[in-house]
């Protein structure tokens, strides 16, 4: 994880994923959908429907949107079935191990897309499994300090089940067992806290360093990923050094 939150405010930023409208509108819906297709139409039992819900609003989408998306997922609107859950895996320059989650209604566009970007990049799109046991599926939350400071963090933290948290001097990041995932919102809500970042990702068992030129080489191949409108999330098993972090800030 060294280095994600910093990557994410630089993107932030930047502006630089997501720039279209109607691309945060599609990627927002779609996870809506899928959460409400898994757990249920109700955000007050569904964790996964509420915190999309929640990412939709702050995000300025319409509520006839919000409610569109989830009547698709549960099911009131035929055309839900279309959009599946595809996770792809591949190796990027250097050796880096990439994961990428997609919800799509293509999988042949979505697939030939992700494809061009990691040939264009000096990547490699690999066999299911070849990649992802070096990654496990994690709880991930992260919020300014400024909130909550770490002491107060750590101690809520492991009170709900968290494996670890990081300070990140003016950013904390806490790290659990997908089955806590709910707990650990819930103790932060009760602490007025509103993360920067609450989703489930996966995190690499082992990290990768690289010199600082091949990080910014791999940063262009995941930067071209994330701005595709079927991609989720992509996670890597890369440090992103100070060094590095200061290069892609100054690009």
């Amino acid at each position: 994880m060294s280095g994600h939150s910093h990557w994410a405010t630089i993107r932030r930023k930047k502006g630089a994923a997501d720039a279209k409208k109607g691309a945060i509108f599609t990627r927002l819906a779609r996870e809506i959908v899928m959460a409400a297709r898994e757990g249920g139409s109700d955000p007050g039992t569904n964790v996964r429907l509420a915190l999309a819900v929640e990412k939709a609003r702050a995000g300025n989408m319409p509520k006839e949107n919000i409610e569109r998306a989830i009547r698709r997922g549960s099911g009131e609107d035929k055309d839900a079935a279309a959009i599946e859950e595809i996770t792809f895996e591949g190796y990027g320059p250097h050796g880096a191990a990439i994961m990428i989650d997609c919800v799509t209604d293509n999988r042949n566009r979505t697939i030939a897309d992700v494809r061009h970007i990691f040939n264009r990049h000096g990547g490699n799109m690999a066999e299911a499994g070849a990649v992802g046991w070096q990654f496990d599926r994690k709880s991930y939350f992260s919020f300014p300090s400024e909130q909550l400071n770490y002491d107060a963090a750590f101690e809520l933290a492991i009170e709900a089940g968290a494996d670890d948290v990081v300070d990140g001097g003016d950013v904390i990041e806490i790290i659990g067992p997908v089955d806590a995932f709910k707990k650990i919102t819930n103790s932060l809500n009760s602490k007025k806290v509103t993360p920067d970042e609450a989703s489930l990702r996966l995190i690499a068992k082992q990290e990768l360093d690289l010199p600082v030129d091949a990080t910014l080489s791999l940063m262009k191949l995941i930067e071209s990923i994330e701005e595709l409108d079927d991609v989720q999330g992509v996670f890597h098993n890369v440090v992103l050094s100070e060094e590095a972090l200061a290069a892609l800030e100054a690009e």
